[in-house]
């Protein structure tokens, strides 16, 4: 009789803990926090958009959101196919994600709008976004719509000066854009600004690396003087060290947006800092989805603009820089 009630006491034991060991994970399970999924549209490839994600990720960090942690970002990238973005933009509503972050231009955010008017949108591009159609005004943007522009299109004449400043015996210059990132307004100011130093001006297009060794080639032929590099997703990452190599073994002396151009040995970079723009839209995401409403979220714009100037290039490229516009220089590299 004690050996059968000492059994029955050693089964109720093993049951209990496997009951106790079934039950915890569904208990631990319980314990976790909420995760929340956002979706990240891009119209160039991973690689490019890696060069820029640490800011975004770090704006996002600072409201307390931490990818991997209780954060979930689905990716889409178009590789720079534009007609792509559209139905990436669509599977991205189609998931209900909390809110879609666009980057590489305003055809992301054009994209994104045009799928969906109830999710929340963050963009960050380098145009005007009332010209865009994508808010109403930069105070106050309405709809689901807001997010940081830093205004590099804006810039194409100030680069233009600059360039001039550094080589005024140049008549030729060349521009090289990437199709779908705002040329229309680039090439635009462009030509109004050449045209005003008595200068011409050609504009070349490359929408792939490949596309881009050929139109130095062109640039080549043409026998430009100098060149103008245009914004667009394509010319970030392995885009500007491509452009900053061929730039220097074509002995043409070129300027850019991105400081990470003259970093790899590019000449010149007129713009501001992308990695601060795009902490501040990780800023506004986070901001949204602690409760804030989009359309009363002012766009950023950004207050900071910096000259940075690469000497050793200059010397590689047999060029003198103006002792006016080294004054000038925000940064010079050595």
């Amino acid at each position: 009789m004690a050996s059968y009630i000492g059994r029955r006491k050693f089964l109720a034991t093993l049951l209990g803990g496997a009951a106790a060991v079934a039950a915890w994970p569904l208990a631990a399970r319980a314990q976790q926090p909420r995760l929340t999924t956002i979706g990240f549209l891009f119209t160039g490839t991973l690689q490019e958009a890696n060069t820029v994600l640490p800011g975004f990720r770090k704006g996002l960090s600072e409201m307390g959101f931490v990818e991997g942690g209780n954060l979930a970002i689905e990716y889409r990238f178009a590789d720079n196919q534009y007609d792509r973005l559209s139905v990436l933009a669509a599977d991205l509503v189609q998931r209900r994600v909390a809110v879609i972050r666009t980057g590489g231009g305003d055809v992301a955010a054009r994209a994104a709008k045009t799928a969906t008017a109830t999710i929340p949108i963050v963009f960050h591009i380098g145009s005007d976004p009332v010209e865009d159609g994508l808010v109403a005004s930069f105070n106050r943007p309405g709809g689901n719509v807001t997010g940081v522009s830093f205004m590099n299109v804006g810039l194409t004449t100030k680069r233009l000066g600059v360039l001039h400043d550094l080589v005024p015996a140049a008549v030729r210059f060349a521009m090289l854009v990437n199709p779908g990132s705002s040329v229309a307004l680039q090439t635009a100011d462009a030509q109004a600004a050449v045209a005003a130093l008595g200068r011409q001006i050609e504009v070349f297009a490359a929408s792939t690396n490949d596309e881009i060794d050929m139109a130095f080639g062109r640039m080549v032929q043409w026998r430009a003087e100098a060149l103008l590099i245009g914004s667009g997703p394509l010319f970030i990452g392995r885009g500007a060290r491509q452009l900053a190599t061929l730039a220097v073994r074509y002995t043409l002396p070129a300027i850019h947006f991105l400081r990470q151009f003259v970093e790899l040995g590019g000449l010149m970079s007129y713009g501001t800092s992308l990695l601060d723009t795009e902490r501040q839209a990780g800023i506004y995401v986070g901001r949204i989805l602690k409760g804030e409403k989009p359309g009363d979220l002012p766009v950023i714009l950004p207050t900071r603009f910096a000259l940075v100037i690469n000497l050793t290039t200059a010397r590689v490229l047999g060029i003198e820089v103006p002792s006016g516009l080294l004054a000038s220089a925000d940064e010079v590299i050595e």
